[in-house]
């Protein structure tokens, strides 16, 4: 019998917006953690997911604390700096399959970096897994578009539907499956916009039921 060794880095994928709830194929271990020193903020278009060219959506992005804190006076919540989401351990078979299934995922604005993500062992903050590849819209991108006001944010992810759907039902599906992840996973930013779009659908349904 023989038998194949690979000293081939282990390809694990962190997945902070719709691979939450949407994971990348060929998965053989997950862990929930969270990066250290980024905030997750919906400053990225959606021309192809969540949006159309004409009328782009809003998804998550990964920007570092110290950058956001530059630019972010129309955010409320600039000291969450810890991104709570799911390290995908993939498949040692089909890494180059995910990666290009990732890469065209991911295409609208976004750059594959590697970062440490932690996690808590018995009370204690742990380096969950090494240089995991994550990818980011970084503020050089065109499709980033960094801060808005909490309001006006709101109600384009409200309104705004692309190919994969409604964007508000991004917007709720990732909070919820956010809240999920262990028992101090929150996250202000998500919250927030989603009491927001709530709100919207309530005003919304009170409108037609008065028609």
């Amino acid at each position: 019998m023989t038998i194949t060794t690979t000293t081939e880095k282990p390809f694990v994928v962190f997945g902070y917006g719709s691979l939450i709830f949407k994971p990348p194929p060929h998965v053989v271990d997950q862990a929930p953690g969270y990066l250290k020193g980024y905030v997750r903020r919906f400053a990225q278009k959606s021309h192809d997911h969540r949006g159309t060219p004409e009328n782009p959506g809003r998804v998550v992005t990964l920007v570092h604390k110290e950058d956001w804190d530059a630019f972010s006076g129309s955010d409320p919540f600039p000291d969450d700096d810890v991104v709570w989401g799911v390290a995908y351990t993939i498949d040692p078979r089909y890494h180059s399959e995910v990666r290009e299934y990732l890469d065209y995922r991911e295409k609208d604005g976004y750059t594959l970096e590697e970062l440490d993500i932690y996690g808590v062992e018995d009370g204690k903050e742990i380096v969950l897994r090494h240089n995991a590849y994550c990818y980011v819209g970084r503020d050089d991108n065109p499709s980033f578009i960094g801060s808005e006001p909490i309001d006006e944010l709101a109600h384009n992810i409200w309104k705004s539907v692309g190919p994969s759907g409604r964007n508000k039902d991004y917007l709720y599906e990732l909070s919820i499956a956010v809240k999920k992840l262990a028992p101090q996973s929150h996250d202000s930013h998500l919250s927030a916009l989603e009491t927001r779009c709530r709100a919207l659908d309530a005003q919304a349904s009170v409108s037609s039921e008065a028609q």
